[in-house]
């Protein structure tokens, strides 16, 4: 049989063959959890956690939003009760005493109602009669305060004031006419303002009176346990009652401040601008302005520039310097919040709800603050009694045997 002949790629195999020994396959089996494998691909931790934060932020903005266009839809109802909630939670203590000595509950809603409504009505009275009985003088002093500012505007160099020198006079005439007219012209709709003072007194009453009883129902009914809920109740409560004591303080020494500087001064309608700095102090902010820039308008027109200024000096001291003095003492360091966050939030609050976030901002605030802390060392001391106790260490052995 004939030899066949090794071609090109016979002999390169068999010669590779001859001096390599083929290798033995690597069958080394490397172990792979399959859970590891799903993270091989997912985000960072602190990337997933921000998502996380932007969508709880999404839905918190999302609530707010739903808030107040709620509370736009049915203003007409909410605040009333929002007004009676935070009357009938001020007021609530002169009830309790009551009832403690032998008044019944009804007996004593009903005489705090009539004591806050005799209030406002000599509160109003206090104002409008006042604005009323020297409306011609109010009108002619605040027409001559807006010449004065035009002549300094004019000797400052800036010409060309008399359109908004008319304007001011037309607005105050205008003003000054609605005042003498009374204040519910000023209102679109009198059935309303009616209805709203209605039904803030009707909810008021029930609150004053049923306080307690719509606080237990709250408390269960909050979502979480009840001795929870009573934390979180208490201290809203609290905080309100000492807020608007605080504020109550602070407007009580402003407006004898302002007050005894207007009858120093000799400026018409002290007693009003005193009762204004007092009303209006319960508006954060937008209040002091507004009765400060009443009372240097007032000062300016009767009793000239000196006494303009010393009287503005007095309004910046009152809501400045001193109330930085007596508003630690009124509030007895019981909100604990700084003068930063304070204006921050009522800003804030007031941005989203109106006049109600400005009113309740620092409250509510200082409330939260309050209801962290106490739930934090309530846990942490519930932690403490389940942790078992450690036995004590055994005595070591002298002398051991070596």
């Amino acid at each position: 049989m004939p030899r066949r002949r090794m071609g090109l790629f016979d002999r390169f195999r068999s010669g590779r063959s001859q001096t390599e020994e083929p290798k033995a396959p690597d069958r080394t089996v490397v172990e792979i959890d399959a859970r590891s494998l799903s993270r091989v691909f997912s985000a960072p931790v602190w990337v997933r956690d921000l998502g996380l934060l932007a969508w709880f932020l999404v839905g918190v903005a999302i609530l707010l939003v739903g808030l107040v266009w709620l509370m736009g839809l049915t203003a007409t109802i909410t605040m009333p009760v929002i007004v009676g909630a935070i009357l009938a939670t001020v007021a609530g203590p002169l009830v309790t005493k009551m009832q403690k000595h032998r008044v019944p509950r009804a007996a004593g809603a009903a005489i705090v109602l009539l004591g806050l409504v005799a209030l406002g009505v000599v509160i109003f009275l206090l104002v409008v009669g006042g604005l009323v009985e020297q409306s011609s003088e109010i009108k002619k002093s605040l027409n001559e305060a807006v010449d004065k500012i035009e002549g300094w505007i004019n000797d400052a160099g800036a010409n060309g004031t008399s359109g908004v020198t008319e304007s001011a006079k037309s607005g105050t005439t205008t003003s000054g006419r609605e005042l003498i007219q009374g204040l519910g012209e000023g209102i679109k709709d009198l059935t309303s303002l009616i209805f709203f003072v209605t039904f803030s007194a009707f909810a008021t009453f029930f609150l004053l009176k049923d306080g307690p009883n719509v606080r237990r129902f709250i408390d269960r009914h909050l979502g979480v346990q009840v001795e929870v809920a009573t934390v979180i109740t208490s201290n809203v409560i609290k905080s309100l009652r000492r807020y608007f004591l605080g504020v109550t303080i602070v407007a009580a020494f402003n407006a004898f401040v302002i007050g005894l500087t207007a009858i120093v001064l000799g400026v018409p309608l002290a007693g009003t601008i005193a009762v204004v700095v007092f009303v209006t102090a319960y508006v954060p902010f937008i209040g002091a302005f507004v009765s400060g820039a009443f009372a240097v308008l007032l000062a300016l027109a009767s009793e000239g520039t000196t006494d303009a200024l010393i009287m503005l000096v007095m309004v910046i001291l009152g809501n400045g310097l001193l109330q930085n003095i007596v508003q630690p003492i009124a509030f007895g360091a019981t909100l604990d919040l700084n003068p930063l966050v304070v204006l921050v939030v009522t800003i804030g609050f007031g941005s989203i709800f109106g006049m109600v976030g400005m009113i309740l901002a620092a409250p509510l605030t200082s409330a939260a603050l309050h209801i962290s802390r106490e739930l934090a060392k309530a846990k942490a001391l519930e932690v403490s009694r389940e942790e078992p106790e450690q036995p004590p260490p055994e005595p070591e052995a002298f002398g051991a045997l070596g």
